[in-house]
């Protein structure tokens, strides 16, 4: 299988597109589809296609893109991929739906001050949103899909919970760079206190593998480290 995918557990896979900097993953179906989780930078769609080949599929078995939000290091492949692969479109939350079809990224936490202001380079090719990521839904994808709606990196971030083998994805709402765990930085986030409200669910949810969009996965006592992560730093108390 190489370096160019890392099984999470049967049949999901994380994608590294620059090392493990920024990542996407894929689920796979009983009928040999896919569905990719994120698209990476621009030219990002080169990888993921030589990621599916040493799983052994190609970019026409991917019939489902879900992207967890409106951020060009996650949505600036996705067009190429649509082209490439059967879906259509994407999928994705309603609140970041229209960034996703204009191409754009969402306004900054204002807090985070005028030097840090995201620069017009974090556009993208737009790309069609061919239905909506609802909080608490189930999608049909490799058994269960569970999607939480964790707003504050941008404001229709999800993250997801793949029940049937407890990998979570955290998307960007955590950061775990050099196995460190970290908030996302506030130039790049919609509500920095919107973020970290919205992780502390990370805390009750049943999951036995976390993973990041930006650093490698945890797979040991990944709920207890996540939480100790959100105790530390005062998203939820100890008790």
């Amino acid at each position: 299988m190489g370096a160019s995918a890392v099984e999470l557990a049967p049949g999901v896979y994380r994608f590294p597109l620059l090392g493990d900097f920024i990542n996407a993953f894929a689920f796979l179906e009983a009928d040999g589809s896919v569905c990719l989780v994120d698209c990476g930078l621009k030219r990002a769609p080169a990888r993921i296609v030589r990621a599916l080949e040493s799983i052994g599929r190609h970019p026409g078995d991917v019939q489902r893109i879900l992207l967890t939000h409106a951020h060009d290091d996650h949505a600036g492949g996705a067009a190429a991929m649509v082209e490439r692969s059967s879906a259509t479109g994407v999928l994705a939350h309603e609140q970041d739906a229209s960034y996703l079809t204009r191409g754009v990224t969402p306004p900054t936490d204002p807090t985070a001050g005028r030097l840090f202001a995201r620069r017009s380079g974090g556009a993208f090719d737009p790309v069609p949103v061919i239905g909506h990521l609802a909080d608490g839904e189930i999608l049909e994808v490799a058994g269960g899909l569970r999607i939480h709606h964790t707003p504050g990196h941008t404001p229709g971030h999800v993250s997801l919970l793949h029940e049937p083998s407890g990998v979570l994805i955290t998307g960007d709402a955590i950061f775990n760079m050099a196995n460190r765990r970290t908030w996302p930085l506030a130039a790049f986030c919609t509500s920095v206190t919107q973020n970290q409200r919205s992780a502390a669910v990370f805390a009750d949810l049943d999951y036995r593998v976390a993973a990041f969009t930006h650093g490698p996965e945890i797979r040991e006592r990944a709920r207890e480290q996540v939480r100790a992560f959100l105790v530390r730093k005062g998203a939820i108390s100890e008790a």
